[in-house]
């Protein structure tokens, strides 16, 4: 393993207060095409729904603008929740983003909705999502659909049909498994797929997670050995001080989605720091927050990111660059989550 591990990102697209979804997206396309620059390996969307901060709700469509607007990094979903999408429309799409960039296109699926149950029943109304109890065979029927085998339906009356996804992909998009549980990472290790534990959002049961894929690997022919890598929320500043303000509107952000209170649009730093006087929001959350996520200088947070690779034997770690934007900076970029990016890259550095 090399002693610093390779930079990825994982994007929400942030909504912050008085933006419109056009400047939250422009925001984001601009931080992929920073990301490219800037040498990180790929480049994650999210998929959420009903979120007043969060603009992430289509990977697929996200994914085709990063990829015009790239040319080295790999592009994806970090990750499609396959509950609300039937397989051979996820196979479709992914095959058209591979027409789009050959070889660049990662197909990260999960098992949860992305959002609240009455949303998950409007996601569900056409009928044409996939059942969670058959997450396992969706995963295989996508697999399939992309390769150029194809997948055959078997009619009970009898007879066969033959089904491919088109456009039919050179190297189909490499699929990975995303959880936040034991049961994703066996899934993984059973199937022989890279997998990916949700440690930005959670991170309880990381090492069992970890443990649990690495012991129960099935070699496959893509994968002869266990792929995984690390996400975290990360903050880069010219100063600390400065890292713990832009911080502190996604550690209220995140209290108010642990804790069941009305979603917001993104706080300003200002706004955060004035709300927090009154409300409290970001109490027991900030200590949660200041123990789990990377916070800080650049050369200390760098630092920190190296031991927690280390640690756990990965070689890359994918960034959600949770840092919040001061009230007079531009509405259509995102200074702050540039920023973290550029001084990652460069503490992490071979040569730093």
């Amino acid at each position: 393993m090399s002693t610093s591990p390779a930079l990825s990102v994982l994007d929400l697209v942030p909504v912050r207060t008085a933006q419109t979804s056009a400047e939250a997206v422009a925001a984001s396309l601009d931080l992929a095409q920073r990301a490219d620059e800037l040498g990180y390996r790929r480049y994650w969307f999210a998929e959420h729904h009903n979120m007043p901060a969060v603009a992430s709700t289509t990977p697929p469509v996200l994914i085709a603008a990063a990829a015009t607007r790239t040319s080295r990094i790999r592009v994806g979903s970090g990750g499609v929740m396959l509950p609300n999408h039937a397989p051979l429309i996820v196979a479709e799409q992914f095959a058209a983003l591979e027409a789009i960039a050959p070889g660049r296109i990662d197909l990260g699926i999960g098992r949860a909705p992305g959002s609240d149950p009455v949303i998950t029943q409007l996601l569900h109304r056409t009928g044409a999502t996939s059942d969670v109890s058959r997450f396992p065979d969706h995963v295989q029927d996508i697999i399939a659909l992309g390769s150029n085998e194809g997948a055959t339906v078997r009619f009970t009356s009898g007879g066969t049909y033959e089904v491919h996804a088109t456009p039919a992909p050179g190297p189909a998009p490499e699929v990975w498994l995303l959880g936040s549980s034991d049961y994703s990472a066996q899934l993984a290790a059973s199937l022989g797929l890279p997998y990916v534990f949700a440690n930005h959002f959670s991170g309880d049961g990381l090492e069992r997670a970890l443990a649990l894929y690495r012991e129960q690997y099935r070699p496959s022919p893509a994968h002869p050995e266990p792929v995984t890598f690390l996400t975290a929320n990360a903050v880069a500043a010219p100063t600390r001080e400065e890292a713990e303000e832009r911080a502190l509107p996604q550690i209220r952000m995140m209290a108010r989605l642990r804790g069941n209170r009305p979603l917001v649009p993104l706080e300003t730093v200002e706004q955060a720091r004035e709300a927090e006087a009154d409300d409290g929001l970001g109490g027991p959350m900030a200590a949660w927050a200041r123990e789990r996520w990377f916070v800080g200088a650049p050369d200390e947070t760098a630092s920190r990111l190296r031991e927690f690779a280390t640690r756990h034997g990965v070689d890359e770690i994918m960034i959600a660059p949770v840092a919040a934007s001061y009230a007079d900076e531009p509405l259509s970029s995102s200074p702050g989550r540039t920023q973290t990016l550029a001084l990652l890259a460069a503490a992490l550095s071979p040569a730093a």
